[in-house]
C-alpha cells in the first residue's frame, strides 16, 4: 500500500484580512464560535485516517504553535502531528516551506505527499483524492472546485483536456479563462516533488510558491491532473469570505453544516451552556459556551464569553470571544474581534445611505472601546485598541476608518 504524509501550511499572514490577521495567523481565526479555521484541515486528516502529519507554522508562530500543542493534547486519542518551524527567518513561499522540510519525510518510506492549506473551510475525505491520483498515475494531482465568475481573480485557475489532465494553470489571473479554481490542495509523488523543489530553490527569481511557480512549471513537463471536489469549500482569504463562510452555517438550507456527520475536532471542549435571561431571546444563531444573553440575538454567531446586556440587539453579525455589548446598543452586519467593549446606546453598522449598493461589513478590531451614544456606519474599519478619545465625533459615517491617535 502506498504511504502518504500530510503537510499542512499554517503560517500564512493573510494580508487581505486586514487587522483581523495582524496579531494572529489566518488559520487561527475563530470560526462558528467554537472552532478555529485550522481545525478543518486537521479534522479532515483525522476523518480520512491519515496519521502521518506535520503542520508548518511561520507568521505569529508562537501563537499558532501554542494552539496546536493544545489541540494535540485534547485530541491525542484521534491523531498526533508534529509542528515544524523555519530554521532561520521565515519561509519564502509555500513551496519553500516544503523544501526546507524535505528531510522530514525523505527516510520514512513515504510515497506521496499531501500538501494542504490550513486556512480553508471545508469537509473532504482525502482518501478519494489519493485514490484518483493513483488511478491516473499522476505526478501531481491538484484539488479543484468551481467558483462564481466574479471570484475567479482570487484563485489559481486551470484548463483541462477531456481526460482531466491540466493543460494550463494560471495563478490569480485578471483575465477570465476558467471558473475551475485550485483549492491549494496537492498530492505529489514524493520523488517528483523533491526534484522540482530542488530546481525551484536554485532559481533566484522564483517566488518559491506552488501556485505562482512550481505547479505551472510542472504542467509543462509532468503528468498533472485535476481532482474536482463537489462539496462546499471556502478560502477565507478576505473579510467578506470569512464572514460569508460563518453566516453560511445559519442560512436556510445551508450548503455547509456542522451536524456531526463529519466531526470537526478542536482544542476547546468547553461544554458549559450559555446563559439566557428571561428578557433575552435568540433566533437562528450559534451561541457558544459561557455567553450571557440578556438582550436579543438574531442571525448571528457568538464565541465564548460574550455578554449582551438588556435591550441590546445583535443581528447578522460575527462576534468573537469576550465581547461586551452595552445596554440598548445595536450591532448589525459586523465582525467584532476579541475583547471589544461597546458602550450603552450605540449603533454599530447603521446605514446612513438607504439607496447605497454598498453592503460592506463593519469590522471592529481587538480590544476596541466604543464610547456610549456612538453611531458607526456600515463598511467601517475600527482599528485594534481604539479608545473613546480616538473617536472625533459621536457619528462615524459609512466607509470610514478610525485609528488610534
Amino acid at each position: 500500500m502506498p504511504k502518504e504524509i500530510a503537510m499542512i501550511l499554517a503560517g500564512g499572514r493573510g494580508e487581505r484580512m486586514g487587522f483581523l490577521s495582524q496579531e494572529r495567523p489566518k488559520p487561527a481565526l475563530p470560526f462558528a464560535g467554537r472552532f478555529h479555521v485550522i481545525d478543518f484541515s486537521l479534522s479532515n486528516c483525522a476523518n480520512s485516517r491519515i496519521d502521518n502529519i506535520a503542520v508548518l507554522v511561520d507568521y505569529q508562530r508562537f501563537q499558532m504553535s501554542d494552539y496546536l500543542r493544545h489541540w494535540n493534547l485534547t485530541n491525542t486519542d484521534m491523531m498526533k502531528f508534529d509542528i515544524l518551524e523555519p530554521v532561520i527567518g521565515s519561509y519564502k513561499g509555500t513551496a519553500d516551506a516544503i523544501y526546507q522540510n524535505l528531510g522530514y519525510f525523505q527516510s520514512d518510506g513515504t510515497d506521496r505527499v499531501l500538501v494542504l492549506a490550513g486556512d480553508h473551510v471545508y469537509k473532504m475525505d482525502y482518501r478519494k483524492m489519493l485514490a484518483f491520483h493513483d488511478q491516473v498515475k499522476a505526478d501531481v494531482t491538484v484539488g479543484v472546485v468551481r467558483v462564481p465568475i466574479k471570484q475567479v481573480h482570487r484563485f489559481g485557475t486551470i484548463n483541462l483536456d477531456p481526460k482531466g489532465r491540466i493543460l494550463e494553470f494560471v495563478e490569480k489571473s485578471p483575465i477570465l479563462n476558467s471558473n475551475l479554481a485550485s483549492m491549494g490542495i496537492y498530492v505529489f509523488n514524493k520523488d517528483v516533488l523533491t526534484v522540482r523543489l530542488i530546481e525551484d530553490a536554485a532559481l533566484a527569481n522564483s517566488p518559491h510558491d506552488f501556485g505562482y511557480a512550481v505547479i505551472p512549471r510542472m504542467v509543462k513537463k509532468d503528468k498533472v491532473y485535476a481532482f474536482e471536489f463537489d462539496g462546499y469549500w471556502q478560502d477565507i482569504g478576505t473579510i467578506e469570505a470569512y464572514y460569508s463562510a460563518n453566516m453560511e452555517l445559519i442560512r436556510d438550507n445551508p450548503s455547509f453544516s456542522l451536524d456531526g456527520t463529519w466531526p470537526i475536532l478542536t482544542a476547546d471542549l468547553n461544554s458549559s451552556l450559555p446563559s439566557i435571561s428571561r428578557q433575552g431571546s435568540i433566533h437562528n444563531s450559534l451561541i457558544s459556551p459561557n455567553c450571557v444573553v440578556k438582550g436579543h440575538v438574531e442571525n448571528s454567531i457568538l464565541s465564548s464569553g460574550v455578554q449582551i446586556d438588556d435591550e441590546a440587539e445583535v443581528k447578522n453579525s460575527l462576534v468573537m470571544g469576550n465581547v461586551h455589548i452595552g445596554y440598548h446598543s445595536v450591532i448589525n452586519r459586523c465582525v467584532l474581534d476579541e475583547g471589544v467593549n461597546v458602550g450603552q446606546f450605540c449603533y454599530v453598522g447603521f446605514r446612513n445611505d438607504p439607496i447605497s449598493s454598498n453592503e460592506g461589513i463593519t469590522v471592529v478590531g481587538k480590544d476596541v472601546i466604543v464610547p456610549q451614544h456612538t453611531a458607526i456606519g456600515h463598511n467601517c474599519k475600527i482599528l485594534p485598541r481604539v479608545q473613546p478619545t480616538d473617536f472625533l465625533s459621536a457619528v462615524v459615517t459609512s466607509d470610514s476608518v478610525v485609528a488610534p491617535r
